[in-house]
C-alpha cells in the first residue's frame, strides 16, 4: 500500500504542475491574442478564441490522462497502452466503465487518479467560465458607460 500511495502522490503532484503550466501557456496566448479580439465587433473571432481555450484544456487534460497510462502500462498493469489508456481515461473522467480494471496492489492509483482527475476538471471547468465570463464583461462593458441623466 506504501508503494501505492507514494506512486499515486506523485503523479497527482506531476499533473497538477501539469496543469498549472498548461493554464499559465494558454493564459499567454490568451494575453497575445487579446490585442486581436474586438468582442463587439467579431463573434466569429469571440468563438475561435474560446475554441482555442476548450481545446487547450482538452490537450492539458490528454497529457495527464496519457501520463497516467504510461504509468499503469510501465507497472505492467496492462497488456497493450490502448488497454492501459482506455483505463486511464475511464478512471481519469471518473466514467469508471468497469469492463477494464486493475486486480493488483495499483488499485490505488486508479481511486487516486479518479479524484485527481475530478479536481482538474473543476479546475479546467472553473478557468473556462472565468474566460467567457470576462468575455461577457468586456462585451457588454457599454452599460457601465452610460452617459450621466444630468448631461
Amino acid at each position: 500500500m506504501g508503494a501505492a500511495l507514494l506512486v499515486s502522490g506523485l503523479m497527482a503532484v506531476g499533473t497538477v504542475i501539469i496543469h498549472m503550466l498548461g493554464l499559465m501557456v494558454l493564459m499567454g496566448i490568451m494575453r497575445a491574442r487579446s490585442n486581436h479580439l474586438h468582442p463587439r465587433r467579431s463573434l466569429l473571432r469571440q468563438s475561435v478564441f474560446i475554441l482555442i481555450v476548450v481545446l487547450g484544456l482538452f490537450f492539458i487534460h490528454s497529457i495527464e490522462m496519457w501520463a497516467y497510462a504510461v504509468l499503469y502500462y510501465g507497472l505492467g498493469e496492462f497488456a497493450t497502452f490502448e488497454e492501459a489508456l482506455y483505463f486511464s481515461i475511464s478512471t481519469f473522467t471518473t466514467l469508471g466503465m468497469g469492463d477494464v480494471y486493475i486486480e493488483s496492489q495499483w488499485r490505488l492509483v486508479a481511486a487516486i487518479e479518479g479524484f485527481n482527475g475530478f479536481l482538474l476538471i473543476g479546475w479546467s471547468t472553473a478557468f473556462l467560465v472565468t474566460v467567457v465570463g470576462r468575455l461577457r464583461a468586456i462585451e457588454f462593458d457599454w452599460l457601465d458607460r452610460l452617459p450621466d441623466e444630468d448631461d
